[in-house]
């Protein structure tokens, strides 16, 4: 399942210029590892992202894929989620949202709150430090695998 395109077209705007401030290159790699993950509503791991990535461009490495993954998280060009099932899971979207996440199958999947975005954090957690950014994971049972369930 992919992102809507016009939200893939905002996503891939901020890649190139994000990766512009940095300083780093813009190459072909890059740019189809991170079409990978900003197209993706799944929010996929790397291995996920290396197969797709493979189909257009056969002689990419895993290795490569991992490093970019790596890089762009740290440019904040991408972001991770908790590990479910001790992968680590990349997510295009950088913007305010939250995620859902199956328990059982490991699905993830964005959804946006105002309620949750407006959360006052309570005086123990601001003392910690600088808040950049707040999301909320749901965890839960799928409506895929409450089906399953039922049968």
């Amino acid at each position: 399942m992919k992102a809507n395109s016009e939200e893939i077209r905002k996503r891939i705007s901020r890649f190139r210029a994000g990766l512009g401030r940095a300083g780093v290159k813009l190459t072909h790699q890059r740019v189809e590892i991170f079409r990978e993950v900003a197209e993706s509503v799944e929010h996929p791991d790397a291995e996920t992202i290396y197969r797709g990535v493979r189909r257009r461009i056969p002689t990419v490495s895993l290795d490569t894929v991992y490093r970019t993954l790596w890089l762009l998280l740290d440019l904040g060009l991408i972001a991770t989620l908790d590990p479910p099932r001790e992968r680590v899971r990349f997510d295009g979207n950088t913007g305010p949202h939250h995620h859902f996440v199956c328990a059982k199958c490991g699905m993830a999947r964005d959804f946006w709150s105002e309620d949750l975005d407006a959360l006052e954090l309570p005086a123990a957690v601001t003392k910690l430090g600088r808040i950049k950014q707040t999301r909320v994971q749901v965890t839960g049972i799928c409506a895929r695998c409450m089906e399953k369930n039922k049968r």
